[in-house]
């Protein structure tokens, strides 16, 4: 009886019954308290409005929407940016040894002021090696007993044969290494490697690439050697002089010395910038415990998996000593590299002073803290039997560095995506009675996104193809803000159009309150997917991709009752950022990293890839992401008219700025220079015939502009430098019948080629054919000598009919470049005997024009034969933003 009482008092309640609130009904009803803001007091505007439903917050403006968003994303710039130039530089203190900057910085300024130190030079031979040795010296005696110093000056001979470059085989005669070992008094079996190079790239002292690093290791060799506890493995240190001879010296450091069997693990130094922060982006293969030594012992830690498979995909032009000792040695390492101001990277301009003390305060301390840690593992010591796969690592804010195994990162990434799928399956299918409808709603919003994301890119890189046909590429390359309010507007103005038009006319007449809650969960599916599939290839980058569905799902979750509101509010907004702060602030650190490595790399990365396009593709890729979750707020705002007209002028008005010129791509400003870079040989060749006639000779001075404006810039200056003497190719010869130093002739197919008289070097090549040889199976052997400059380069093109079958270069196997033709690289030190070498053709039958094409090319980078007078005066006449590196060379092309 009382609960059925009370069952009916509660029906009576529910449908407003009850004699007095019938009485109370029939009065007027009285007006509502207003607020300070109109509203309506707080139970008003809680309360039931006449048509029985809540009154939603009022929508936020547009004006406030974008203008919070702007200010979100500025604010995560800004703290990218502190955190990439925040150096932490503070030395060690206390009672051991530590590692001092101003002592570094003293061996970097003796071994710059030798100048460029090109391999087979006096100053790379012997002024560098002899200071080297007297700094080893001079640490040798101020060492603890606890610790033996040995010294090695190795001077190697080998070949091998890389995939780099399109594929070529290297050669090196009497390169110097200079080895030092410092190990416990009574020996140590095992041992930890720490490698630089002390030789330059010609016409460059070659600060950041490399000599900084190879003061960093002498500091870190006498503070080492001044503690007093001795290590439990060695640590060999090698300063390597032939690195910039694509990683010669290293080959012939892991595969000839006898050091070399102890090592279990390296650490490589290097440089695609000057100064700054020094990247790992490079570990293993495999070995995550080496990932962990890197985390538990660097100070200021700046190491990322992405940038290792971005450099490992091969779509940056570069190659470190990390391969040969990974390759030829089997042995897991680490390789890091300053990657700031890339602009002046293998320029004059890469001096010491331009180095910070706390750059290199901030590699020391992390380097010797590595090798410190190493040289006291277990670890070390059964190194293989730890090579158990991949690692993901990344840090955060250069504060500290997240590792776990890539397998522990596929399950984790499988369990969120899977999580992410239920939720997104859960929304589709709930109610039961709706669900076609609910699949139309959200397959539709998942196709906008992906259209606009398709047509904003296809819209960008047709006016970066637009730029770069009008001659006006690079402009962005000294102000790189013009490069994001030229793509990054665009693109940002190509997606507000596509959805304000789909929410203008698509969703016109539907009255759906919750379209940002559709799109929400169709950005999130798309970044499961994406998820998905890269955890499927096996990237360990995959983990992006989870930072972007575990954040926005665990943000809707908090706060999946907002997003039912119609439009947004600030309590909304602030809400929504801050769920959504790790993911973003994350894609604003590694792009700032991304960007700042590869706009510098447009500037020298050839003459057939538009560097507009590239760099345009890589803005509107970071806009998408960026944008992922912002979609929605088009449809939450009342209007996006001022967004979209701001976002378009800003990118015509840029446009046209750029189509006028105004923003000149190259710098000459000492303080910070951005060079454009121009190389230059005073090249005779020389094509003799089957007989041994000379069938054809000129001289010239053979142009390249190391980027896609070619000599455009460079014509108003120096008139005769113009597209009337663009050089043509020799079809018949190989590699166009060019003296190319290295096989890059797929990346510069445009050249230009000077006429000027003929030079006559002192030091001359001599070129002879030894002994013709018939082999069974058809075969000929040509076995050759050759004597002459520091750097060679062979080519060789078997005719048709014929094939090169086997050489004595390499492990025997002759490997191809791009193209077809055959390249080996050459050089050697001080006082080399001559080259001899041999070369083996199958022939089905016998060619009255020959069976094989054989040219040589001698390049004089150093000493009085370098440059002619005529190369000084036109090098002279260059424009002062310009960095021209200039040298002589000859060419003979000879058929057998």
């Amino acid at each position: 009886m009382e609960r059925s009482a009370a069952a009916a008092v509660r029906r009576l309640r529910a449908a407003g019954g009850g004699g007095g609130e019938r009485d109370r009904d029939r009065r007027p009803a009285a007006p509502p308290r207003q607020d300070k803001d109109g509203d309506g007091d707080g139970d008003c505007a809680a309360g039931k409005a006449r048509d029985g439903s809540r009154r939603r917050p009022q929508a936020l403006s547009e004006r406030r929407a974008a203008a919070v968003v702007l200010l979100y994303l500025l604010a995560l710039r800004g703290l990218a940016h502190v955190a990439h130039r925040h150096l932490l530089s503070r030395p060690q203190r206390g009672g051991h040894p530590h590692f001092s900057a101003h002592r570094a910085r003293g061996y970097l300024d003796n071994i710059t002021a030798i100048g460029p130190r090109t391999v087979g030079s006096p100053a790379n031979e012997v002024l560098a090696v002899n200071y080297l040795l007297e700094q080893i010296r001079a640490i040798e005696t101020e060492s603890t007993d606890a610790h033996k110093i040995s010294v090695d000056v190795q001077r190697p001979t080998g070949s091998f044969s890389i995939d780099f470059l399109g594929g070529f085989t290297s050669y090196y005669a009497n390169i110097t290494n200079v080895v030092v070992k410092l190990e416990p008094r009574n020996g140590a079996e095992h041992a930890v490697l720490s490698n630089c190079h002390f030789d330059s790239v010609p016409n460059t002292p070659g600060a950041s690439d490399d000599a900084v690093s190879c003061s960093v290791m002498l500091e870190i060799l006498y503070t080492l050697s001044k503690s007093s506890e001795p290590l439990q493995h060695a640590v060999i240190f090698l300063f390597n002089g032939a690195e910039e001879n694509i990683l010669q010296a290293s080959h012939g450091f892991i595969t000839q010395h006898e050091w070399a069997k102890s090592i279990r693990a390296f650490i490589n130094l290097e440089a695609a910038g000057v100064g700054g922060k020094e990247l790992v982006f490079q570990t293993g293969p495999e070995n995550p415990w080496l990932v962990q030594a890197y985390v538990c012992a660097a100070k200021h830690p700046f190491a990322s998996v992405v940038a290792q498979e971005i450099f490992q995909s091969g779509i940056i032009p570069a190659d470190t000593d990390f391969r040969i000792y990974r390759d030829f040695g089997n042995v897991p390492g680490i390789d890091l590299a300053f990657i700031e101001n890339g602009y002046i990277y293998h320029t004059k301009y890469d001096t010491s002073d331009r180095i910070l003390t706390d750059s290199i305060q901030r590699a020391g301390d992390n380097i010797l803290a590595v090798l410190k840690y190493l040289a006291t593992s277990d670890k070390l010591a059964k190194s293989f039997e730890y090579r158990h796969g991949n690692v993901v690592f990344f840090d955060v804010l250069g504060l500290f560095v997240l590792a776990y195994p890539a397998r522990v990162g596929t399950i984790m990434n499988c369990i969120i995506a899977a999580i992410a799928f239920l939720y997104l399956g859960k929304k589709v299918f709930q109610p039961k009675t709706r669900v076609i409808n609910n699949l139309k709603k959200f397959f539709t919003a998942f196709g906008l996104i992906l259209l606009s994301w398709i047509s904003t890119l296809v819209t960008v890189v047709i006016v970066a193809v637009f730029v770069s046909l009008i001659g006006r590429s690079l402009s962005w390359y000294t102000h790189f803000y013009v490069s994001v309010f030229l793509y990054g507007t665009a693109a940002a103005a190509k997606l507000i159009l596509v959805h304000t038009l789909a929410k203008r006319f698509y969703y016109k007449n539907m009255n759906d309150l919750n379209l940002g809650d559709v799109f929400f969960d169709a950005s999130l599916l798309i970044w499961t997917i994406a998820l998905a599939v890269i955890t499927q290839i096996g990237l360990c980058s995959a983990f992006i991709c989870m930072l972007w569905v575990a954040f926005p799902l665990l943000t809707k979750l908090m706060i999946h009752k907002e997003f039912r509101q119609k439009g947004a509010t600030i309590k909304f907004l602030v809400l929504y950022m801050l769920g959504m702060f790790v993911p973003y602030l994350y894609i604003m650190y590694l792009s700032w990293t991304i960007f700042e490595m590869f706009t510098p790399i447009m500037g020298r990365s050839g003459s057939e890839i538009p560097p507009d396009v590239v760099l345009a593709g890589f803005i509107v890729a970071i806009t998408m992401i960026l944008s992922s979750y912002f979609i929605n707020f088009i449809y939450l705002v009342k209007s996006t008219k001022l967004t979209l007209i701001t976002s378009t002028a800003v990118s015509v008005v840029t446009l046209i700025l750029v189509c006028s010129g105004i923003f000149f791509p190259y710098s000459s400003d000492m303080a910070n220079p951005k060079p454009k870079r121009v190389f230059l040989q005073h090249t005779s060749r020389r094509f003799h015939d089957l007989d041994g006639n000379l069938v054809k000779s000129d001289s010239g001075i053979w142009i390249n502009g190391f980027d896609y404006n070619g000599i455009s810039h460079i014509t108003p200056h120096i008139p005769e430098i113009n597209d009337t003497i663009r050089t043509p190719c020799e079809e018949w010869a190989p590699f166009c019948g060019l003296p190319w130093i290295l096989p890059v002739h797929f990346m510069f197919r445009k050249n230009w080629y000077l006429p000027a008289p003929e030079i006559f070097p002192r030091s001359p090549i001599h070129f002879k054919v030894l002994a013709k040889e018939l082999m069974p199976w058809n075969s000929v052997r040509l076995s050759f000598e050759v004597s002459g400059p520091s750097h060679m380069s062979l080519y060789i093109r078997p005719h048709k009919g014929s094939a090169l079958s086997t050489w004595s270069l390499g492990d025997g196997t002759p490997v191809a470049s791009i193209g077809g033709d055959y390249f080996v690289f050459y050089s050697h030190g001080l006082h080399a005997t001559p080259w001899n070498f041999w070369i083996e053709l199958t022939a089905s039958e016998k060619h009255s024009d020959g069976i094989v094409s054989l040219a040589i090319a001698a390049h004089y980078f150093f000493g009085e034969d370098q440059k002619s007078p005529q190369l000084y005066a036109l090098l002279e006449r260059l424009p002062n933003w310009t960095f021209s590196s200039g040298w002589s060379c000859t060419y003979d092309l000879f058929v057998f």
